[in-house]
C-alpha cells in the first residue's frame, strides 16, 4: 500500500498543528497570495505537514527506515 501508516497518533496532531499554523502564516504574513518566495515555501512546508498528518504517511520516515507508530503492522 502507497500510504501505509508510520506516524505515532502525537507524531500527527504534531505535525497537523505546525502545519497548519505554517500556512496560516504564509497567508497571512509572509505574503503567499502575492507570490513571495518565502510565502510559497513557508505554505508548500505547511500544506505537506498537513497532509502527512492526514494520511498518517510520511516518505521521509519510509526512506530512513523510520516507525513512530507502535500500533501499526510492521513490514
Amino acid at each position: 500500500m502507497m500510504f501505509e501508516r508510520n506516524e505515532s497518533a502525537l507524531d500527527r496532531v504534531a505535525r497537523l498543528v505546525v502545519g497548519g499554523g505554517l500556512v496560516a502564516v504564509s497567508v497571512t504574513s509572509l505574503g503567499v497570495s502575492s507570490a513571495k518566495p518565502l510565502g510559497i515555501l513557508v505554505g508548500v512546508i505547511g500544506a505537506v505537514l498537513v497532509f502527512t498528518a492526514a494520511t498518517g504517511s510520511c516518505l521521509l520516515y519510509r526512506l530512513v527506515g523510520v516507525n513512530t507508530c507502535s500500533t501499526c503492522k510492521q513490514s
